[in-house]
């Protein structure tokens, strides 16, 4: 097809699938465009950047935008509009993916905003469009004018049959006991993301150089892509970064404050300030020496507010380094003072209180009926799921003020790591056929609070009567490297986490990881230091255990008196009808009647959810009798309900809720081993006789027989009892 244009296609084989790049196509008027396809899963990328620095920032403002489009699957969309609306929590999610690895790759005070855009075009589930757009997203960026410092590759790795799997497909995935995403340069790995079913330690490092093994291909596949590209003309020449030079400046602050920054700190770690009395002392130091210096340089505020910041993390980072002393006088491999406490509130499922240091959490665990679940709307095979897990962030628990608003891409990620640490120990539907939801409010703030919520949920299972698989707590790692000189710290505080240079978090239970998220800051983390990290991790992970096991060591054996009590049954899917009627008429009489909640499955699986168990098992008893089968040649004890010349109607299952029950005809001819004359000579209207089911006519009617039911000596001795004379006495 003739274009007109200038296009550039390249592609590479990645686990079997051609993942192809094309440039110069679409979208032109971007920095960078490319129209990234993996397999038939098919994603446009754009990245574009402001010409001028945004005043007034201390940040880099960058925004990445994921973009679902539900024709991508052949869907319409939900709902009234029937159009996307706001991003799902998948989409949210994916747009972190992107974000992570991308963010420390730009130069440190680089302040354009930077836009990126991936929009799922199509979708092949078998090749995941978050990972499509993760590479496509590198591609744009390396082919635009934006000081991009990569590019970056990305990949899933799966652990199958105990064997690593790049990219599992879909039957692959549904086997595998891991799902890690790795994203990382040619030199290091600057991104880890993974769910997994208590995977070892030495397994998941074994799976990141795998992993990593292959992101490198990747990233000199999208470094020839720009080279192609430049000869085209299709790459822009990279802007020159002006930044301004301060050296003057930062000395002049350096040698006042840096050693009044230093006897501070010590001064902090000496008295053992809290989190409160910290910030307090360092702020009000800090706005001393910016309001001195503000005297001879008065248009340099935020530069001499970022310069006093980088003096503190330094100071601390030398305490850690060369004293092996953290800002709250821990060791390294310290974890904070632990306190738990279960069944806070009287009226909840479940609910679990963990305390960290000054990081507090209260996880709350409320249990439904299985039409409880989350209906998904967005590109992904799952339609439904029945465990969730949120988080709440409000301003109250670092001592802040500010409106409330729904949650932000911040409380989605980390709500979704939690959920992603849990999932592996909650029991499957046919073990506890419930729909679970832990919302974990954080009450107090100081580092992790993700993790926190881990350890908080896992208290609320096991209090709310979960059968949880193992208990799960999880833990906060950071790193400071400074050349050869390392130093892993356990249970990380907010202030520690800025000025780290790697943090990850590590979730699992007492046999391996379930969940782990890793943002390396920094190029050299080598395999040896990922070793050592995952073992302290192990160490304060297995610590933090044994506080919470103290409190509750296993899931209670009853239920909370409120949580609902589940029955659960099948029928015949053929029967369904039966129990819902026309219009859902029965169904909603059997609710009316009882106040449980009934879930009805295609295929047959009947839950009845009810708080009152006499109330489910007369639900139950209805549903029974609904649907209940007749069995040819059983006997029933059943009751006639009206009589005709040619037999009698006999209803062999009692009818409810004012429902006819289930009846069928004796024929005269079946009412007695001898010749009946009239039906009334041997039975009337309100008799209960025994019969046995004997088939069906060719309309499908009941046939019943009394005589088979009954003996031909019975009858007789019935019909003529034996006369009992009375002995005679002797002669």
């Amino acid at each position: 097809m003739t274009t007109g244009r200038q296009i550039l296609e390249k592609e590479i084989m990645i686990a079997g699938r051609p993942l192809k790049l094309t440039a110069g196509k679409v979208a032109t008027q971007a920095s960078g465009a490319v129209l990234v396809s993996y397999g038939d899963t098919v994603v446009l990328v754009t990245a574009t950047g402001s010409k001028e620095p945004r005043e007034g920032i201390d940040f880099f403002p960058l925004t990445v935008d994921y973009e679902e489009r539900f024709y991508a699957v052949g869907k319409i969309p939900g709902g009234f509009i029937k159009r996307e609306g706001r991003p799902s929590e998948k989409a949210i999610l994916s747009a972190r993916l992107i974000d992570r690895p991308i963010r420390p790759l730009f130069p440190k005070g680089f302040k354009n905003d930077v836009h990126i855009v991936a929009t799922v075009l199509s979708v092949n589930q078998d090749n995941p469009p978050e990972i499509a757009a993760m590479n496509g997203a590198s591609a744009a960026l390396t082919l635009s004018h934006l000081p991009f410092l990569g590019p970056i590759g990305a990949v899933v790795v799966g652990l199958v049959d105990d064997e690593l799997v790049i990219n599992p497909t879909i039957e692959q995935a549904e086997k595998s006991r891991l799902h890690l995403v790795v994203a990382g340069t040619r030199d290091a790995v600057m991104m880890v993301e993974a769910g997994a079913q208590e995977v070892p330690e030495e397994i998941m490092i074994e799976a990141i150089t795998r992993g990593h093994e292959e992101v490198k291909k990747i990233v000199a596949f999208i470094e020839e892509f720009r080279e192609e590209a430049l000869n085209l003309g299709l790459a822009r020449e990279k802007m020159e970064v002006v930044l301004e030079d301060k050296e003057e400046l930062k000395e002049a602050v350096t040698a006042e404050a840096y050693p009044l920054l230093k006897e501070a700190i010590e001064k902090i770690i000496a008295e053992k300030f809290n989190k409160q009395e910290r910030d307090e002392y360092l702020e009000n130091l800090k706005k001393e020496l910016t309001t001195k210096f503000l005297e001879t340089y008065p248009e340099e505020e935020l530069t001499i507010k970022g310069i006093l910041d980088s003096i503190q993390k330094e100071i601390v980072r030398q305490k850690i380094l060369k004293e092996g002393i953290r800002i709250d006088g821990r060791k390294t491999n310290e974890v904070r003072p632990i306190w738990c406490e279960v069944g806070l509130l009287p009226r909840t499922h479940g609910s679990g209180l963990f305390t960290r240091g000054q990081t507090q959490v209260l996880s709350i665990v409320t249990l439904g009926a299985v039409g409880d679940v989350q209906i998904l709307d967005d590109l992904g095979i799952e339609e439904s799921k029945r465990f969730m897990h949120h988080y709440n962030f409000p301003p109250y628990s670092v001592g802040e003020v500010r409106p409330m608003r729904g949650p932000g891409r911040r409380e989605i990620g980390h709500g979704a790591l939690a959920e992603r640490a849990l999932e592996p120990v909650i029991p499957p539907e046919e073990v506890f056929p419930y729909t679970i939801r832990i919302v974990s409010e954080v009450l107090e703030s100081n580092g992790s609070t993700s993790m926190g919520s881990v350890c908080g949920s896992t208290l609320a299972l096991m209090d709310a009567g979960v059968p949880i698989k193992a208990p799960v707590a999880g833990v906060a790692m950071g790193l400071i490297k400074e050349g050869d000189e390392v130093a892993i710290l356990t249970d990380i505080q907010g202030i520690e986490d800025a000025l780290g240079d790697m943090d990850f978090k590590v979730a699992g239970t007492k046999d391996g990881i379930t969940a782990l998220q890793m943002d390396i800051k920094i190029a050299g983390v080598t395999r040896e230091i990922l070793t050592r990290a995952l073992a302290q991790a192990r160490e304060g992970r297995m610590h933090i255990l044994g506080k919470m096991l103290e409190v509750i060591s296993e899931p209670r054996k009853e239920l909370s008196p409120y949580a609902p009590r589940i029955i659960f049954t099948t029928v015949d899917p053929e029967k369904i009808r039966d129990i819902i009627g026309p219009g859902g008429k029965i169904i909603k009489k059997i609710i009316d009647e009882t106040g449980v909640k009934i879930d009805i499955e295609d295929d047959g699986r009947i839950f009845i959810a009810a708080v009152d168990k006499a109330a489910g098992e007369k639900a139950l008893n209805i549903i029974e009798n609904l649907t209940k089968e007749i069995e040819v040649g059983k006997v029933y004890l059943g009751k006639v309900t009206r009589i005709a010349d040619f037999g009698a109607f006999v209803e062999v299952v009692p009818g409810v809720l004012g429902l006819p029950g289930k009846e069928g005809l004796v024929h005269i001819s079946q009412l007695a081993h001898s010749r009946v004359k009239r039906v009334e000579d041997v039975v009337k209207e309100g008799d209960q006789i025994l019969v046995k089911a004997i088939g069906y006519d060719n309309q499908g009617r009941l046939k019943l027989s009394r005589k088979d039911a009954i003996p031909a000596e019975e009858e007789r001795e019935k019909k003529n009892p034996p006369i009992h004379k009375p002995r005679r006495e002797g002669r």
